[in-house]
């Protein structure tokens, strides 16, 4: 009984750690691609013959 108990209990950890790593990446990754979106704003706010080039 132990053992089953055991078990569980780092199947469950294992699980949360994954679930705690999948969200780390996820934050990582928003955090990017709003500093990647506010850094064309400002280019674009700057320069904006540069980002929006006329055809």
């Amino acid at each position: 009984m132990k053992f089953l108990f055991l078990f569980l209990a780092g199947f469950v950890m294992t699980c949360l750690s994954g679930c705690t790593l999948l969200a780390i990446a996820d934050a990582a990754g928003s955090a990017v691609v709003y500093g990647v979106k506010t850094t064309v704003n400002v280019l674009d706010a700057v320069t904006p013959d540069i980002v929006n080039k006329k055809k």
